[in-house]
């Protein structure tokens, strides 16, 4: 079994699902006490969001790409960014250590097509919906990606960093998720790529009237399938 690497804390919220995903995984494939051998470097999420919002990802980038080579040195032979957003900067974590990066966005959509779709919703924060680092990832891959409009988008965001990075679910904004994927939907999506790690706390399967493609365990189970390959 070959060691993964974590680039986590954003939010640690989410990176906990990481955790339980991928030993779960590893037991589901191996059976008996098995678990996943991994390595996780937790950031102070405080200090990326500001980077973020004042609009920093290069010195952001380089806070993972330091943890990355914190990770590598630990004896990581693959690594994974624990976050949709922070896929902005994964260049700067690939140029900075020699070990593989594994991209979230390709992940989600491998599966979005071995589904046999080709148009999809995306909900994430502001910066993964609006800019064009995640959307032309997916549409590399020859899908065709839809946003909310603005109100949508600035729901979405809001949950987002308000609540779920914080803990926090509710049954409201559960709601409001489900009437911006309805718009979606009614937009002609065929599935939802739920793009942030933490809407998996909020949404799934029964929340939806198409397919929804959880990034967050997707990348878990891209990463137990390499580590065991």
């Amino acid at each position: 079994m070959r060691t993964i690497g974590l680039i986590g804390g954003m939010s640690w919220e989410s990176s906990a699902e990481y955790y339980r995903l991928l030993n779960e995984l590893v037991r589901d494939r191996l059976g008996g006490l098995h678990s996943a051998r991994c390595v996780l470097h937790s950031v102070d999420f405080a200090e990326i969001e500001k980077l973020q919002t004042a609009g920093q990802w290069e010195h952001a980038g380089e806070i993972l790409a330091e943890a990355a080579r914190g990770l590598e040195a630990a004896g990581a032979d693959l690594l994974l960014i624990c976050t949709n957003t922070m896929h902005k900067v994964a260049g700067q974590v690939e140029a900075a250590v020699r070990v593989p990066l594994l991209h979230l966005a390709d992940a989600t959509a491998d599966a979005v097509k071995a589904d046999g779709l080709g148009r999809v919703g995306l909900l994430g924060t502001a910066f993964t919906m609006e800019q064009d680092f995640y959307r032309e990832r997916l549409a590399g891959h020859g899908l065709q990606v839809l946003t909310p409009d603005a109100a949508g988008r600035a729901l979405v965001h809001r949950v987002i960093y308000e609540e779920l990075c914080l803990g926090v679910v509710r049954d409201e904004s559960r709601a409001a998720y489900q009437d911006v994927i309805g718009e979606l939907v009614d937009a002609g999506a065929e599935g939802v790529v739920l793009g942030c790690t933490e809407i998996e706390l909020l949404i799934g399967p029964d929340d939806s009237p198409v397919p929804v493609f959880p990034t967050t365990r997707l990348h878990a189970e891209a990463a137990v399938a390499a580590a065991l390959a």
